[in-house]
C-alpha cells in the first residue's frame, strides 16, 4: 500500500514522538488529542525535538522545516477522515482504548490499518472490539521515539499476513528495525524488562544493596546503558506497576507478582522522573 497520510491519536511523550518520526520520513501526519493542552505541548516538543536533530547533524534544516509543515495538529477527532493508516498511543488503559478503537472505525475507511502503540495489552482483545480484526496489529514504539530504532510488531489472533507486512514495510521506511511478536502479555521486551526491574526492586527493598549499587552492577557489568532503577523511573513507577499486573494477571505465576515496594512508591506518588521523585530525586 503506497501510504501517505497518517494519523496519530494521543499527543503525550509517546504519541508526539510517533507523530515526529512519520512527519520526518515524509508522511503527511494528522496529530490528534482532545486536551487542546497536551496537543500544544505535542507541537512545542516535535519542533524542540526537529531542531536538536539539526544541532546534532542527523537532520537538515531544510528536512526538519518540512517536516514541521506535513505535521496537522487537532483536538477534532473527525480530522482523521481520509488518512490511510492510524496509529493510537492514548493511556494504557483498555477500556480508553477500545473507545478510541470505536472512533477510529467509524471515521476511517474499512481496508485502512488501525495500529496500538500498546506496550503490554491484548491485541487480540483490542481488535475483537472492531469489525476489522484482520486490519488490526500492535506496533509498539520505543521511548524516546525519534532516537531508538526498534519497533515491536504483535500479530493479533486475527490480524492478517497482509496487514502485518504492510506495518513491517511502514516500519522500515520509517528507518526503523522492526521485530514480530505474537500476542502473549507483555510481548518480548516487557516480559523480560519488567521482571528485571521488579526484581531490582526487590533487591533493593530486601536490603542486599543500595539504589546505586545496584544500578552501578547493571550497567558496569552487565553494559546496560542505564540501571533498573534508574530505567524505572524514567518508564515510570506506574506504569512499571501497571505492566508486571497484567503479566502477573495474564500469565497466572507469581514470578510476576509485583514488589511491595513498588505498590508503596506508586501509592506515595512517587512515579519517577514525570513526578520529580521515584528512586531517585530529579529537579
Amino acid at each position: 500500500m503506497n501510504i501517505q497520510k497518517v494519523a496519530v491519536v494521543g499527543g503525550g511523550t509517546m504519541g508526539n514522538g510517533i507523530a515526529h518520526v512519520f512527519a520526518a520520513a515524509g508522511f503527511e501526519v494528522t496529530l490528534v488529542d482532545v486536551d487542546r493542552a497536551v496537543l500544544e505541548r505535542a507541537v512545542a516538543t516535535i519542533r524542540k525535538n526537529l531542531d536538536r536533530q539539526v544541532e546534532k547533524k542527523t537532520l537538515g534544516a531544510d528536512d526538519a522545516k518540512a517536516a514541521f509543515g506535513r505535521l496537522k495538529p487537532t483536538s477534532q477527532f473527525t480530522d482523521i477522515a481520509g488518512s490511510e493508516f492510524v496509529v493510537e498511543a492514548v493511556p494504557e488503559k483498555l477500556e480508553i482504548k477500545k473507545e478510541v478503537f470505536k472512533h477510529l472505525e467509524a471515521l476511517t475507511r474499512p481496508d485502512v490499518i488501525l495500529a496500538s502503540n500498546t506496550s503490554s495489552l491484548s491485541v487480540t482483545e483490542l481488535a475483537a472490539s472492531t469489525k476489522r480484526a484482520a486490519n488490526v496489529i500492535g506496533m509498539h514504539f520505543m521511548n524516546p521515539v525519534p532516537v531508538m530504532k526498534l519497533v515491536e510488531l504483535i500479530r493479533g489472533l486475527a490480524t492478517s499476513e497482509e496487514t502485518f507486512k504492510t506495518v513491517q514495510a511502514l516500519t522500515l521506511r520509517l528507518g526503523k528495525t522492526p521485530v514480530c511478536s505474537n500476542d502473549f502479555p507483555g510481548f518480548i521486551s516487557n516480559r523480560i524488562l519488567m521482571p528485571m526491574i521488579n526484581e531490582a526492586v526487590f533487591t533493593l527493598m530486601e536490603g542486599v544493596a543500595s539504589k546505586e549499587d545496584i544500578d552501578q552492577v547493571m550497567k558496569l557489568g552487565m553494559n546496560h546503558p542505564m540501571g533498573p532503577l534508574t530505567l524505572a523511573d524514567f518508564i515510570g513507577l506506574d506504569t512499571c506497576l501497571y505492566i508486571m499486573e497484567v503479566l502477573h494477571r495474564g500469565l497466572g505465576d507469581d514470578k510476576y507478582r509485583p514488589c511491595p515496594l513498588l505498590r508503596k512508591m506508586v501509592e506515595a506518588g512517587r512515579l519517577g522522573r514525570k513526578s520529580g521523585e521515584g528512586f531517585y530525586k530529579y529537579a
